[in-house]
């Protein structure tokens, strides 16, 4: 039993690695040759999960030729463009100018019943409003609609707007981030004052807490506080 816990926590400790090594994408965002290597490293790592009487190297020596194979391949794909074509695929436009291009529709066994699901997820209900509608290589469809169905910008008002950063985490579940405060130019003690200001002894009280780029503290107390 204890050989078997102490194989599995081995396994999915390279596994996470390598996942983590292959970079932060979602499922739906995978492209063919990393889902197929993430499904078959993960009945690679089952193999000796479930059998003890195999050598746990029987199961790490694949995973990690199979990761280096996966690698090899997306540099190859980084530096040559008919190379990704054929490994991660091609976009496909689907609607051109509120037209549906059929035979692309059919060259990707694509039907009517997805594209309209695709279209309404992305807030279109009529595909005449759609300038070009292009099936990415991950699957996802991505949309534009036509001029008049587009959202009117701040550009499109002529309104001068000021650029505003991302805000900054301070504090998580009581504990200060001092990396974080030091990123706009401030330090714990302004922290402890902004607090005390607010009637707050101590930032072990705040759940969460964010800086703006303009410099004000956003707090969210501890529910039993």
């Amino acid at each position: 039993m204890l050989i078997s816990f102490v194989r599995t926590i081995i396994l999915y400790s390279i596994l996470i690695i390598i996942m983590r090594l292959m970079g932060k994408r979602q499922i739906g965002e995978l492209q063919p040759a990393e889902l197929v290597f993430a499904l078959v490293v993960a009945d690679l790592a089952a193999i000796p999960m479930e059998n003890v009487d195999k050598p746990l190297l029987s199961g790490i020596i694949p995973i990690i030729t199979l990761f280096i194979a996966e690698e090899l391949l997306s540099y190859i794909a980084l530096k040559s463009e008919k190379a990704r074509g054929i490994i991660s695929g091609k976009p496909s436009i689907l609607i051109k100018k509120g037209k549906i291009i059929e035979e692309e529709m059919r060259k990707l066994r694509y039907n009517i019943n997805d594209l309209l699901e695709q279209l309404r997820l992305n807030g279109i209900s009529n595909v005449s409003d759609v300038e070009f509608a292009i099936l990415e290589t991950s699957g996802q469809l991505s949309t534009f609609p036509i001029l008049s169905k587009q959202p009117v910008t701040i550009g499109d008002m002529q309104i001068k707007a000021q650029p505003d950063d991302l805000p900054y985490t301070v504090i998580i579940d009581g504990r200060v981030h001092s990396y974080n405060l030091s990123l706009v130019e401030l330090d714990e003690d302004w922290l402890i004052k902004q607090l005390n200001n607010n009637n707050i002894k101590s930032p072990k009280d705040v759940f969460f807490a964010f800086v703006t780029s303009d410099k004000k503290l956003h707090f969210q107390l501890k529910a039993d506080k």
